[in-house]
């Protein structure tokens, strides 16, 4: 081998020496759940949720409030605000309590409102985790696809190199011309810059990677198979995608109750003591206190009750309706999927049918290759199918991945 060629082929080479450990899928899963804003906001949202909770329970206790006032209406030459009504002057410093009472019944309805808000957002979290999970598998498979194709030019580059060697002899023994050797070194040129192309594809989609992941590292790993395998027996009655809508169905019926405890009778016990003086008459006597109930009843509200379930009406025919269609593209998109990786898998075994043969013939053109009994443009044309094929199985490979994988992203379970 020339020195020029021994150049080339370590230049080429030179980046492989920067991977230096491997990764699985789950490294970059775990990175992703970790450090992705939206997972540390669905668990916030799921605490402030408790949070209302205790607001509720700690707006029906007693509610003790402090209320002062004083002020001063004079009266000049006859003129001003009638004394009978301002008392001239006023001074208050007063303790108030107030206290609800007969008031479970819009207590229970609130707090259930509060956990169906939390199933809610436990499954929208368990949707958005999904959704980061799919982000980061898409990418892996992209990843680990560049890296196939890397593997297999290097197969092909090794190949190519030991029959460079061999022909270069031959060339210069006059059994092939020399214009045929420099033919077949151009291929393996090629098949280098190919190389080096991929490595470049490879490298920038692994750091999209780590981008989507949240992490900072710069250095590229080798990427283990992803450990992928079809989740069969669909159960939408545990479906995040389909509890949604059961949920929201149950917070509609909620809510028409809380609507119906509105127009209940509200009772509110009060009380206050402290100092309320005109300072007309003793007013060192004017502490005091009172105690008192107060009783509210709707009478009449221009039928806003019924305007307000009419608004619940049609948030449940929008929801029915949204289901229904949901249910339809669900159905068809896993039906959809389950052909194609029915299809893929039948196309895998002629494919690598196809691949034996090219083997064996590329075996046996390489041993008429080092006799002379073959043209270079035959090897060469023979080399090319089976570099068609392998790439054949290449994206079979990833597409099965790919398929699988949205397969598994719809078979999601709370």
């Amino acid at each position: 081998m020339n020195k020029k060629l021994l150049v080339i082929i370590l230049v080429f080479a030179i980046p492989l020496f920067s991977i230096a450990q491997n990764r699985d899928l789950n490294y970059f899963i775990d990175n992703s759940v970790i450090n992705n804003p939206l997972s540390t906001q669905s668990q916030n949202l799921i605490l402030a949720n408790s949070i209302d909770s205790q607001l509720i329970v700690a707006a029906n206790k007693f509610q003790i409030t402090g209320n002062g006032n004083a002020y001063y209406a004079p009266v000049l030459n006859g003129y001003g605000y009638d004394a009978a009504i301002t008392n001239g002057q006023q001074l208050s410093a007063l303790v108030a309590i107030t206290k609800q009472i007969n008031n479970k019944r819009n207590l229970g309805l609130q707090f259930k409102d509060l956990q169906l808000q939390k199933d809610s957002l436990n499954i929208s979290s368990a949707i958005s985790r999904q959704d980061i999970r799919k982000a980061i598998v898409n990418q892996y498979i992209i990843t680990y696809g560049d890296q196939l194709q890397l593997d297999f030019n290097d197969e092909v580059i090794n190949l190519l190199t030991n029959e460079e060697a061999i022909l270069k002899k031959l060339a210069q023994q006059n059994v092939y011309k020399q214009a045929d050797y420099l033919s077949f070194l151009v291929t393996l040129q090629q098949q280098q810059l190919t190389r080096n192309q991929l490595f470049v594809q490879y490298k920038n989609n692994y750091a999209t990677l780590n981008y989507l992941a949240g992490i900072i590292d710069t250095t590229t790993a080798t990427l283990n198979p992803p450990d992928i395998e079809v989740v069969k027996n669909f159960d939408k009655a545990n479906s995040p995608f389909f509890l949604n809508y059961k949920i929201d169905s149950l917070r509609i019926l909620n809510q028409r109750s809380i609507v119906d405890v509105g127009y209940r009778p509200k009772i509110n016990l009060f009380a206050d003591a402290g100092y309320q003086s005109s300072f007309i008459l003793t007013p060192y006597k004017n502490f005091g206190y009172n105690v008192g109930i107060n009783l509210s009843i709707p009478i009449y509200d221009g039928h806003q009750k019924q305007l307000q379930y009419s608004k619940l009406n049609i948030a449940e025919r929008t929801r029915e309706k949204q289901k229904e269609f949901f249910s339809k593209q669900f159905q068809q998109q896993i039906q959809q999927l389950e052909q194609q990786l029915n299809d893929l898998n039948n196309l895998a075994g002629p494919i690598n049918q196809q691949i034996k043969y090219l083997q064996t013939l590329i075996q046996v053109n390489g041993k008429l290759l080092e006799t002379g009994d073959i043209k270079i443009t035959d090897y060469v044309l023979a080399l090319n199918n089976y570099i068609t094929s392998k790439n054949l199985v290449v994206q079979n490979k990833i597409a099965r991945y790919f398929v699988i994988h949205q397969l598994n992203y719809w078979n999601l379970k709370q």
